[in-house]
This record gives structure tokens, sequence and C-alpha cells, in this order.
């Protein structure tokens, strides 16, 4: 029988005159994976933290097990800025300690590229106060992951990770023995990582069995039991249901949901998108040109990103762009942009951008453009329209988008000055498709979304009727509303990934491989028994050296007036330090052979 770690008995939590939660029970058994989805604001944080005990309940009780081992991941970090990344992450274990522990290296391999740290000037003695959000984030998780556990509760665990930093972060969770909770709005990760789902409305929790597909299921079944015909008809969980039954195999980990029972509630479910109409629609607004590039040189200050890159995006053209950081991906969102603002006037460091004529475009960059704070969010939007045409005869108001956009008539009259960062986000959005783009780019645009969010935009690109390019790394937004992927390896070039982010991640494991050093030739088991005891006595070396470092120290302390007796002390100080560097050296050496 699974033990119970977590227990949440009628637990009451309120903000200002705002019930979050109210009598609320539930718990969290050995094992247990829970995923955490919801609106934004209706409690999911609160929920992770009263389940940590960083908040108290107003009312209700919170109980752990007797010595559980719980870590916790927040959207803030209670780093050290005055401290290292090696103070914080590996604490005072000496070189060979931690490099000897294989689950180490797998986290420094995976959150950063590599043992030394190859994204920080200074490696692992790289100070955390100048560092960005996303770079202090990596480092705090790195810290938790490293730690053992019983419980680990991560709030939004996926920002400021890319495609790759996902997909090992679930690998490595997959095969962790401890129970997770995670709040994420990623619903691939979901669904790799998680076996039971919460969804946090109105108050209290609904729990589902399974991950995010089987809770889209679950969720399409419930709306069709309560529907009338008509609203099961247009119903957008059936929608996305139908893409997860329909779609490549490879977007959602083996789903547990009944497929018969999956295949009969979608069998009057069009597909997500009729993409012969929306390309006839699209050449229609937009002509055969939408951008032509032609041998460009793409440059961030003096560095060149992308070179002798021929390439088009063409009417009705729905592409998902990947890389590494830094690789350009926003640099040439940036050049495509002032091309289309300048009508082709602005162009490149080398080669030409042909913009179309009939080019209306929306970049949707990753800054939150600032707006009148005293501005109500309903006129924020009608300020740019009254009403927007959505293509095949659909048209909204502005307040109707709002409202598809989670925003309700009361939040409407909210002032922009009041909103959250999400808010602002999707604020954003929505007055850039208020202004009937024809062309769209959008850059991380699922930053701050909630789920339910997510699937309102994703039901809005499907009937909108425009060339699209998105960079996220959310995979699920990519492969959901794009056609193909387009990859930046860091190579300068631009390439069409026939079989997606799956060959994208593929082309990134044999690059890294084609890069890691020659493996050393196999040890005989005479040689490994051999070089097994040569690191037994190095390590008993190290040891003595340490006992004999801390005497010293407390030597120079007892004689800290005796000038010469310190100098003394310190001269065979320096001598041990320098031993101790060598043993650690060969340590190293022996144990990567």
């Amino acid at each position: 029988m699974a033990v119970n770690l977590v227990n949440l008995e009628a637990v009451r939590k309120v903000y200002g005159t705002r019930t979050l939660l109210d009598g609320l029970s539930l718990g969290v058994n050995e094992g247990d994976r829970v995923g955490v989805v919801g609106r934004n604001g209706d409690g999911k944080t609160t929920l992770v933290r009263l389940l940590a005990r960083v908040e108290e309940p107003d009312a209700g009780r919170v109980t752990h097990a007797g010595g559980l081992r719980l870590g916790m991941l927040s959207q803030g970090d209670s780093l050290d800025p005055s401290a290292t990344v090696r103070h914080e992450v590996v604490g005072d274990r000496a070189d060979h300690e931690w490099a000897g522990d294989a689950k180490i290296r797998d986290v420094l391999t995976g959150l950063f590229g590599g043992l030394d740290l190859p994204g920080f000037d200074q490696g692992l003695d790289t100070v955390i106060g100048p560092l960005s959000g996303g770079e202090r984030r990596r480092i705090a998780l790195a810290k938790l992951l490293i730690a053992e556990q019983d419980l680990i509760v991560l709030d939004e665990p996926t920002n400021h990770l890319d495609v790759e930093g996902i997909a090992w972060l679930a690998a490595h969770l997959r095969v962790r023995r401890c129970a997770l909770v995670v709040v994420t709005h990623d619903r691939w990760f979901l669904d790799q990582v998680c076996t039971r789902m919460w969804d946090v409305q109105g108050g209290t929790v609904h729990e589902y069995d399974g991950g995010y597909s089987d809770y889209v299921f679950a969720r399409a079944e419930r709306a069709r039991i309560a529907a009338t015909e008509e609203t099961k008809r247009q119903n957008l969980v059936r929608k996305e249901l139908a893409w997860l039954r329909r779609g490549a195999p490879a977007r959602t980990s083996k789903p547990r949901f009944r497929i018969e029972a999956a295949n009969e509630l979608i069998a009057d479910v069009p597909p997500p998108r009729d993409t012969v109409e929306l390309m006839r629609f699209a050449n229609s607004r937009l002509g055969k040109t939408v951008f032509d590039l032609t041998d460009v040189t793409v440059q961030a200050g003096p560095r060149v990103l992308l070179e002798h890159l021929t390439w088009q995006l063409g009417p009705g053209d729905r592409i998902g762009l990947v890389g590494v950081n830094g690789a350009g991906k926003t640099s040439l969102f940036r050049v495509l942009a002032e091309a289309a603002a300048s009508e082709g006037e602005r162009q490149p460091a080398a080669g030409r951008v042909v913009v179309g004529r009939t080019v209306r475009l929306a970049y949707l960059s990753q800054e939150v453009a600032e707006l009148d704070p005293t501005w109500r969010l309903l006129e924020a939007v009608e300020k740019v329209r009254q009403r927007v045409d959505l293509g095949r005869g659909r048209e909204l108001t502005a307040s109707q988008l709002c409202e598809r956009f989670g925003f309700t008539r009361e939040r409407q009259w909210t002032p922009v000055g009041d909103l959250s960062g999400g808010e602002r986000r999707r604020l954003q959005l929505l007055r850039l498709l208020m202004d009937e783009p024809n062309v769209l780019l959008l850059d991380e645009p699922t930053n701050d979304l909630d789920i339910e969010t997510l699937t309102q935009l994703e039901d809005l690109l499907d009937g909108w009727p425009g060339s699209l390019m998105v960079i996220s790394h959310d995979r699920y937004f990519v492969e959901r509303t794009t056609d193909r992927v387009f990859a930046l390896l860091g190579d300068r070039s631009l390439r069409m990934l026939p079989r997606g982010i799956d060959e994208y991640l593929e082309r990134r494991q044999a690059a890294r491989q084609a890069a890691a050093p020659p493996a050393a030739p196999r040890r005989s088991g005479g040689d490994t028994r051999a070089a097994q005891k040569e690191l037994a006595r190095i390590e008993r070396q190290l040891d003595k050296l340490s006992v004999r470092e801390r005497e010293l120290h407390a030597s120079m302390a007892e004689h800290a007036t005796d000038f010469a007796k310190v100098a003394e002390l310190d001269a065979e100080l320096r001598r041990i330090t320098e031993q101790r560097d060598d043993l650690e050296t060969t340590w190293l050496e022996l144990a990567e052979g």
C-alpha cells in the first residue's frame, strides 16, 4: 500500500475578497506523478505552496509524513546573489567527489550542456548576482534535482528551458523514484511525466487519472454528457482530442484513454484546419509573394548568425522555427519585420529580402509593449479596431475576442496598469489579431498563457487565413499550429526537418556526440581493478590532506598574532593545496578513463 506523503484536509484560502480554494481535501502518495492545470489566477500556485507548507491555509490543515524530504522550485528563487554557482549547486564538495556522482553529472550536462557550464563565462565559479532570471532558474532547478527528495514540487519548471532542456527534464523525472507535483502549461511535458491530473477551478480541484491526453478525453466525455448536440459539435476540448487521436504518435505518450470511446466521440469532428481552403484564401489575400530571401546574411552586432540564406515564406505557410539559443531565430524575425515595416527599404547585412505588396505583418516579440496604464483593457483593444474579421465569415467584436482569451466582461474594465504579466501578454496578442494581419510572426507566444487560453488561441489560428511563423519551446503548440518545422542548428544555415522536432532532437544529440572527445580504449579487467585501487588510494590521501588543511586553519587562527608562525603555516597550506589539486586532476583522469 502506498504511503501518504502530504494530506490537505478541508483547506480554505482567501486573497482579499476572492476565495481561491474552499473546503479542499486531497493527498499525494508515494509514486504519484501529478500535473496541475487551470486558468491563470484560479489558484494553481497557491495550491502547491500550501501543499509544500510555504504558505498556511486560512482554514483546514496540511500534514506531512514524518521526515518528509520535500524540494520545491518556485517561480522566484532564494539563491544567494553573492555566491557562485559552485557553492549553490555542489556546495563545498571537492571536484573529485561531485564529478564522481553520476546524478550530478547528468543534471549539469542536461541543464547546462556540460560539467564546465559552457554558457557561463566563469563556469561553476560564476557569481550568481549578475545572471539573468532564466539562468538563475536553471541553477535553482539543478540544485533541487541533485538533492535526494521524497517529493518534488515544481511550479512552471519548463520556463526558460529550450526544447532539448525540456526533453531532458522529462526523461530525468520519468526515472526518478520520488513523487512529483508539477504546475505547467506545457502539455507535451504533462503527457510525458504525469499519471494523474488536478484541474483547479471554481475553488476546488477535479482529479483525473492519466496524463494530459487522458484529461482531454475525460473532459470531452463529460462535456458530451452535459451538452446539447450543437454545443457538443463546437466543443474545443473535442477538437483538441481529435487532433491528439489523429496526429503523429510522437505527439503524445502512450494514451491510457479508451481508444474506441475516443474515436466514437470525435467521429463528426472535422480536421482542425481545412488546409486547402485556407491556402486558397491566403493566396487571395496575399498574392504569390510574402517573403523571398536571396543570399541573405543575418547578424547580431558583429556576429554572423545566418549566411547565404535563400528561402521563401509563401502564402498560407505555417512554419515552426526551433533551434539552439543564440542561433538567430529572433534575429531572423527582426530582419523580416524590418523589411516589412520599411516596405523593403531596410535590408539585412548582405543579400536581399523581397516583401509582397499586400503583406500586413503582425510581430509578437518577447517584450511586452508598454501601454497607457490608465486605459481600460477593452479600451486598449478597441483603439486598434472595434470588430475583427477572422475569415470564412467569422466576425467578432473586441469584447467577444477578449472573452475568447479569458477576459470576462467584468475583467475587461480593469486598468491596464493592474494587469498581471500573463494578462499583459494576452492583451498584446489580442491587439495584434484585432489589426487583421495576413502574416503573423510569433516569438514565444505561449509565455505566461494558461492551457485554456492556449486552446482558444489554437482554435483562432486554425481558421486564420494567412502565413504564420512560430518560435516556441512549447513542442505541443508548435506541432498543433504549424505544418512544417525548420531548424537553426548553429551552423549558420536554415534546415527543413521532415520529421519535425523528433528529428531536431536526434540531430542535436548526434552533434553533441560528434563534438565529444573520443572515448578511451576499454580497460581489461586487470586494468580496471588497478584503476579502482588507485582511485581508492588517492581518495584516502585526499581525506588526509583535508584533515591537515583543517588543522592548519585552526593553528593559523590560534597563532594569529605570531606573523612568523602564520607565514610558516601558510607556506605549508599552499603546498597541501597544490598537492590536493594534482591528486584531484589525477582522480578525474582515472575516473573518466
